[in-house]
């Protein structure tokens, strides 16, 4: 019994340091040249702050500091990927931080493998899978459970910082 051949995956490609990131394309609402951020008082490292998009305030998150990456300071290369992930079932508005935006490639379905258990220097639960293309890897990040992992805190400290102040 053959099954029909998966579709690839839309993906927009992304540069975090030097690493190939790779996002699906169909989430991703714009990229924004670097805009003014808001730091938010006491939240996770994570967020980086809070976005103007158009009038709507947009929580920005350094995956940078989920894969224990450095940091370094932006240049005319950076740029905010806005995309809708789901949270929690929640299609929620975002944006992250990337050293470099690539394009729009589809990454074969059957060359993306499940993140392996050990020799990868990230928590593999952050990671959906990785994909090959060009003799090389594309990670493709999951970023429901990095936002679920890392909201839930921010929210949860939030709450608490709100009752303590009352």
């Amino acid at each position: 019994m053959s099954s029909a051949p998966k579709a690839p995956m839309k993906a927009l490609t992304l540069r975090l340091q030097d690493e190939l990131f790779a996002v699906e394309a169909g989430s991703v609402r714009e990229i924004l040249d670097l805009v003014p951020i808001t730091e938010v008082p006491n939240a996770p490292e994570f967020v980086a702050g809070l976005i103007n998009v158009r009038g709507r305030v947009v929580p920005l998150a350094d995956l940078r500091v989920m894969f224990g990456m450095d940091r370094p300071e932006p240049n005319q290369d950076t740029r905010i990927v806005v995309m809708e992930i789901d949270i929690d079932g929640e299609p929620t508005i975002a944006g992250i931080l990337a050293d470099k935006v690539h394009d729009v490639t589809d990454i074969e379905a059957a060359s993306i493998e499940d993140a392996p258990k050990v020799g990868m220097r990230w928590r593999p639960e952050f990671i959906k899978g990785i994909g090959k293309r060009n003799g090389g890897f594309i990670i493709i990040p999951n970023l429901g459970r990095i936002f679920e992992t890392q909201g839930a805190r921010s929210a949860h400290l939030a709450a608490s910082e709100e009752r303590s102040a009352s």
